[in-house]
């Protein structure tokens, strides 16, 4: 029991050094996400979120008011007053054919990867003016006011010539003149760049959208929808490019269009989850070595347990500071090398060489190798604990099942004076 306790005190210890390292780890991915993001987004670009254009009309018309004051022994005296007033007059946005082909192009900050991409917009609004007098329509597009870059905006009109706009406060304006009842396209292109995300607002402010048809394109497969979100009425993948289309008649939404952008595995929470499972990989790593120890009839003293956990421990905290100096699979490769190493040098002195490469390293491989890497396949990490628990009971109890744990134990607490404790295997 002494012997237990002590080795139960060692995981303690090394649970407690490997919660702090995850913290630590935790700490500085929260970091490089708040400052790296801000430096990105400064480069780069937020999450963009765009929106279908508005037009209207200012309409005048003379109000005529009437007054009458009735003064104490007077006859009643009118008066009319006539004033001017305007107001605007939304002109309804009657289709929608846009084009938007994403490319998408990782940026690694740090610790973290951010899915920073450049977008080629190009959208044909025709706008119809519902009175019957020839009307100058304002038109007015609102650009992101987190994008800090448009380059190309063009803005032309059915016959493809420009058509002069300017921009203020983040929005772009532009007049055309429609005769009564006329319908008038305007094409307006641009490209501009994000991160994470791209939000398109389609319902202008009536909330009704017309012949609506958006295409996006991408030079990935693997596209998500944010959530409250309207989803594509088809979409497809070939070679390796993503193909969705939103097509509608009439649409009444308050949700946007919009498109998540895949990303990739980050480094440093990455490198914190497994940091926080590892004692969870040393418990089974214990487990099964001192099963294989009494069924082989070797002695391993706590002091052999404290060492074999600083050599895993020294696995996640090389795995830990050169994930932001080498690629990923690269850190994990030689963070494994270097415990495999450490371990299987170090059990050879007191078990031989045979009992270290074909049991302590199979078993490391297993419960610190292969229970790491299940950390990299996100949905899949507790089905395959889950699994590797279960696997490790069936195995332990196949091993032990014809042992006589009476004797077992009674011979290792009494061994013969002439045996070497922890002595070598052949």
């Amino acid at each position: 029991m002494g012997r237990l306790a002590a080795i139960g005190l060692i995981w303690a210890g090394c649970a407690a050094a490997w919660w702090i390292l995850g913290a630590s780890l935790t700490a500085r991915s929260s970091d490089t996400t708040s400052e790296r993001g801000q430096e990105v987004y400064g480069l780069w670009g937020s999450p963009l979120w765009e929106t279908a254009p508005s037009a209207s009309y200012r309409e005048e018309h003379v109000e005529t008011e009437t007054e009458t004051v009735s003064r104490k022994g007077q006859a009643p005296v009118t008066t009319t007053k006539s004033r001017k007033v305007s107001r605007q007059v939304e002109v309804p946005l009657e289709t929608s054919e846009i084009r938007a082909d994403f490319t998408l192009d990782h940026r690694r900050r740090g610790l973290m990867w951010f899915a920073t991409y450049e977008v080629a917009f190009d959208a044909t609004y025709a706008f119809e003016n519902p009175s019957e007098t020839p009307r100058r329509v304002t038109t007015r597009l609102s650009l992101d006011p987190s994008t800090r870059t448009y380059d190309g905006l063009r803005i032309e009109d059915e016959g493809g010539n420009s058509i002069p706009f300017t921009i203020s406060d983040g929005v772009v304006q532009w007049s055309q003149r429609f005769k009564a009842g006329e319908r008038r396209p305007v094409q307006v292109s641009f490209r501009t760049r994000g991160t994470g995300s791209w939000t398109y607002a389609a319902a202008p402010s009536s909330g009704e959208t017309r012949n609506f048809r958006l295409l996006v394109t991408t030079n990935f497969p693997d596209v998500d929808f944010p959530l409250n979100s309207v989803s594509p009425t088809q979409h497809e993948v070939t070679d390796g490019r993503w193909r969705g289309e939103w097509v509608f008649d009439s649409l009444i939404t308050s949700s946007p269009i919009g498109l998540e952008m895949p990303e990739k595995l980050n480094p440093g929470p990455l490198a914190a989850r497994i940091t926080f499972f590892a004692p969870v990989s040393l418990l089974f790593f214990f487990f099964v070595i001192s099963m294989l120890a009494i069924t082989s009839e070797r002695q391993l003293h706590p002091m052999h347990y404290f060492l074999l956990g600083c050599a895993f421990f020294a696995f996640h905290l090389l795995f830990a500071y050169t994930v932001d100096h080498i690629a990923l699979v690269w850190a994990f490769v030689t963070s494994s090398i270097v415990s495999m190493f450490l371990v299987v040098s170090y059990t050879r002195l007191f078990v031989g060489w045979r009992f270290a490469l074909s049991k302590v390293a199979p078993t490391q491989v297993i419960y610190l190798v292969l229970f790491s890497a299940s950390f990299f396949w996100e949905g899949f990490t507790g089905l395959a604990i889950t699994v590797g628990a279960i696997v490790t009971l069936f195995a332990m109890m196949q091993m032990t099942g014809r042992l006589d744990w009476a004797e077992t134990f009674r011979r290792r607490a009494h061994p013969p004076t002439a045996q070497l404790l922890d002595a070598p295997g052949p």
